[in-house]
């Protein structure tokens, strides 16, 4: 299955939660890009965070960043800790 526009996002998004702390999440305000609103409301609907607007990740979502970010530093040849 190829990526769509509506994927990308949601890895877009997801790869800005922090993963260095629990205590830290993000918010996506009413007036950010649309497709951001969206991506925050699709990525809560799947489990992957606590609230519509991002909120904090949940374990599911832990796991969904450290994936995307693997994938990220793969790809972009940063290959750093």
């Amino acid at each position: 299955m190829p990526y769509n526009a509506d994927l990308v996002n949601e890895l877009n998004l997801l790869v800005k939660f922090p993963m260095h702390s629990d205590l830290e999440g993000i918010k996506v305000h009413s007036n950010a890009a649309p497709e951001m609103v969206s991506a925050a409301q699709r990525l809560y609907a799947k489990g992957l965070v606590t609230s519509e607007d991002g909120g904090y990740l949940t374990f599911s979502g832990h796991q969904a960043v450290e994936h995307a970010k693997s994938v990220l530093r793969i790809l972009t040849g940063k290959m750093d800790p």
